[in-house]
């Protein structure tokens, strides 16, 4: 058996956060490298969601109680991460996000082939004195990356514009066209009817839908500032998520918006949907509205990192509005809204764009040609430098 694993390529995703795209995009990742006979080890921190989707998935989960920001624990995360390292011997780390970049960078030093994977800066996420910090660590670390892997474009201009030297890969985000399939009028009826739609609303009533976790990241306050301006009759808002605003967005939100929480599986409220929002102050390139644009649906987006190279070319103008805009937010559902010609126009690009271009297997036969680009590299002294 010992022998068996040696001949696969082991690839150690080390991941924090846990939930929301960061999760979804190492759940599908790994389940398509396992089915093409790689080795995914997924280490995080136990009894989250990340830890039983990914072991679902095929991969060999470790526990590496790591918390979300950086902070005192975390020299004894660096130390938990480098024993987990030299346990599973990897041919490649695959670090996400800020921490986990953090933690393994420090822990693995060039030793092993790593590819950090920010998805979003760190340091757009913060301010001040924070901010500062955390852009001079990204361009201290990233001698510690064989590749930083972007999912956008964008997402490395913006890296590289803040002078982070690094060797860059761009793959964008790619997700599970099987499980996220247009529905026609007869999936959004039978969605809206086994969905727990707030009062009053018709199987006919303008539906707005909200993918995304609670927090200022995602701009549910901007969308709900838009709401209040939207004179749409029978309009309903449904924020599909938690959080840790959950609370302050519940008091402020107007009539007509649900707040149901989050969701193990999201596609009936994207198929009840007529338009999916995601009013973003920053982003990589995000999940749900390539999953809603999947399921044929019109997507309303801030103009943030990876929502251009999202949309279907020539709709910019419908979808994409400028971020922290709740007036141009509100105009652009209300168009989609009251015109169903542009919406079933737009919805079917949308469709196709998606279904072109975002198809997980793609995404994953791209990763694991860099992996094997930088195996190759690192040459005979690979196996060496993961035992020390």
């Amino acid at each position: 058996m010992r022998r068996a694993e040696e001949r696969q390529l082991t690839v150690l995703h080390l991941v924090q956060p846990v939930d929301g795209g960061v999760a979804r995009v190492v759940t599908d990742l790994v389940r398509a490298q396992a089915g093409a006979g790689l080795r995914p080890v997924v280490a995080c921190p136990p009894g989250s969601a990340l830890a039983s989707g990914a072991a679902a998935a095929g991969a060999r989960v470790r526990d590496w109680s790591a918390t979300r920001a950086p902070g005192p624990r975390l020299a004894g995360e660096v130390a938990a991460a480098r024993r987990i390292v030299r346990d599973c011997r990897p041919h490649v780390v695959h670090a996400h996000s800020a921490k986990a970049g953090l933690a393994g960078r420090i822990a693995v030093r060039g030793k092993v082939p790593t590819v950090f994977q920010p998805h979003a800066w760190s340091f757009e996420a913060v301010r001040g004195r924070t901010a500062e910090l955390a852009l001079g660590w990204e361009r201290f670390g990233a001698r510690w990356a064989d590749q930083i892997l972007c999912v956008s474009e964008s997402e490395r201009r913006t890296g590289q514009e803040a002078g982070i030297s690094a060797r860059w890969s761009v793959i964008p985000n790619g997700i599970d066209l099987d499980r996220f399939r247009p529905g026609g009028q007869t999936g959004r009826t039978a969605a809206r009817a086994s969905l727990p739609l707030p009062a009053g609303t018709g199987p006919q009533a303008p539906l707005v839908v909200c993918v995304g976790r609670l927090t200022r990241q995602k701009g549910q306050d901007v969308l709900l500032a838009a709401w209040r301006r939207m004179r749409v009759p029978g309009a309903r808002l449904v924020l599909v998520g938690d959080g840790p605003d959950r609370a302050s967005l519940e008091g402020t939100a107007p009539a007509g918006v649900l707040f149901p929480g989050a969701s193990g599986d999201v596609r009936p409220w994207i198929l009840a949907a007529d338009v999916v929002v995601l009013p973003s102050r920053w982003e990589g390139m995000a999940l749900a509205p390539l999953e809603a644009m999947a399921c044929g649906r019109a997507v309303v987006m801030s103009d943030v990192s990876g929502a251009r190279e999202s949309v279907a070319p020539g709709d910019e103008d419908h979808l994409l509005v400028p971020p922290e805009d709740p007036a141009a937010l509100a105009a652009a559902l209300t168009a989609l809204l009251t015109d169903p010609a542009l919406r079933e126009a737009v919805s079917r690009r949308a469709l196709r764009h998606a279904r072109a271009e975002f198809d997980v297997r793609r995404t994953a036969g791209a990763v694991a040609g860099l992996y094997q680009e930088l195996v190759s590299l690192s040459g005979p002294t690979m196996r060496k430098r993961t035992e020390r």
